[in-house]
């Protein structure tokens, strides 16, 4: 008999002979048979004795216990046939037959009869402990495969966790930008509120002052009113020929009376203009830097521009220079390139560890007298004095008070201001606010000290 017949007379025997089905909470009676707990308890109808349904034996039912190893077989036997099932599936024309070969191309267990079949014709059928063989080397094969991917997902998974803590540190210093940039926006809001309050102030008294003067304007015009009202009375009691004599230098001075104008009184509208937070002139920089230069034909005879006229310094003597109305002559300057009447446009400036320095914006047409003064006038510019800055003429909101090796000037030329930041850290320094009414140009200055000035590359 083949195993399958074995299997399936072995599964009788865990029947039940009451219900006939697998026994369920199987307890075993006095003379040695089992049945199902519910199914014995039913069939006794709750009495304490009974006779077996198989042998008639009389049997005690109290205190019956269950018979765990039986149950397990139980349930063993009950896998066993679930995956015979499964085979019999699997192989329809293999279910009475042993199994003993494999096919490769379907991946099947085959008896011996299946292997002559149409349906495996021409494929690759071996012997099953070949087969499996064969199998286990490829399952070793697939763990060591599995054991180099495990190593490159933790690779992975370490470098997403160095990402994790990447990120971390950008979000905090990002929270960190933020928080700087509402701080300063908040210094802003109390200088700006300040220096509200104080032209207020100013514009309060000057108008009350005005108003104070035209009340005494109405005042006199009155007095004089009375007057001419006096001399009006004064004619009308003249002879006929007095009062005619008088009349017509009468008629003219009374057309010419104007009576004089109220001062309106009014406070013009506040305008607030703050300087660009780190976020907005990230995209200024992107979007408006420009490609300056130095002008050598402006340069003082002792400075000396490089080939690439990025780069100043300053020498020990003076040049042989050819002769240039725009060179200035007195002091240490260079020009920049191009001019600007329009637009809004953003560079930088290398300043490094210079000790004395001064860069910002001037009119491009300076006279010659203006080139020869150390402060020209027309100029828009911060200067750094060995520890300190001087940024004489720009607005109150003065916030940098450290050195800044490397400086951005952004002017908006429509709104008449040039505002300097200290770079990379992108933080204020201070604004210059004015009407420019025509081309304005890049202005260096380079003191007494021979380090250079060096224009920044548009990609740098």
């Amino acid at each position: 008999m083949s195993w399958v017949l074995d299997f399936a007379s072995l599964q009788r025997e865990f029947q039940c002979y009451i219900c006939q089905s697998n026994l369920k909470i199987p307890v075993t009676t006095e003379c040695g048979h089992n049945f199902c707990l519910s199914c014995l308890r039913t069939y006794t109808n709750m009495q304490p004795k009974f006779s077996c349904p198989i042998c008639q034996y009389q049997c005690q039912v109290v205190n019956l216990t269950t018979n765990t190893q039986l149950k397990e077989m139980v349930e063993v036997a009950q896998r066993l046939h679930r995956q015979a099932m499964e085979i019999k599936s699997q192989n329809p024309s293999c279910a009475h037959q042993v199994l003993t070969h494999f096919c490769e191309d379907d991946l099947q267990l085959l008896c011996l009869q299946c292997t002559r079949s149409e349906n495996h014709n021409g494929h690759q059928v071996t012997p099953i402990v070949q087969a499996a063989s064969h199998h286990r080397q490829r399952f070793q094969d697939i763990i060591q495969s599995l054991k180099m991917q495990i190593k490159d997902v933790e690779g992975l998974k370490n470098i997403q966790n160095e990402r994790i803590q990447t990120f971390r540190e950008k979000a905090e210093a990002r929270r960190q930008e933020l928080t700087s940039e509402l701080e300063q926006l908040n210094q802003l809001l109390l200088w700006d509120q300040q220096a509200a309050f104080s032209r207020l102030k100013d514009e309060e008294q000057d108008v009350k002052q005005r108003l104070r003067e035209n009340i005494v304007v109405f005042e006199n015009y009155i007095s004089k009113l009375r007057g001419f009202m006096s001399h009006v009375v004064t004619g009308r009691a003249q002879s006929d020929s007095e009062l005619l004599s008088t009349v017509k230098d009468f008629y003219k001075h009374f057309q010419s009376l104007r009576n004089p104008a109220i001062f309106p009184a009014q406070l013009r509208r506040e305008t607030y203009n703050f300087p660009l937070l780190c976020s907005a002139l990230q995209k200024v920089i992107q979007q408006f830097t420009v490609n300056v230069t130095l002008d050598p034909e402006s340069a003082h005879p002792q400075l000396l521009v490089s080939e690439d006229k990025k780069c100043v310094s300053l020498l020990k003597k003076k040049q042989h220079t050819p002769h240039s109305l725009k060179r200035f002559t007195n002091s240490p300057v260079v020009l920049g390139c191009p001019n600007f009447n329009s637009g809004r446009h953003f560079w930088e400036v290398k300043v490094g560890e210079k000790p004395e320095w001064a860069i910002g914006v001037c009119k491009a047409n300076l006279s010659t007298e203006a080139r020869w003064s150390s402060v020209p006038r027309g100029c828009w510019r911060i200067v750094w004095q060995g520890d300190c800055f001087d940024v004489s003429g720009a607005d109150s909101n003065f916030q940098q008070a450290t050195r800044a090796k490397r400086i951005g000037i952004f002017l908006d030329y429509e709104l008449g201001e040039v505002s300097f930041y200290s770079m990379p850290e992108k933080s204020h320094i201070c604004t210059f606010r004015d009407n420019f009414t025509g081309p304005v140009c890049p202005y260096f200055y380079l003191g007494l000290h021979s380090e250079p000035l060096t224009l920044c590359s548009v990609t740098d």
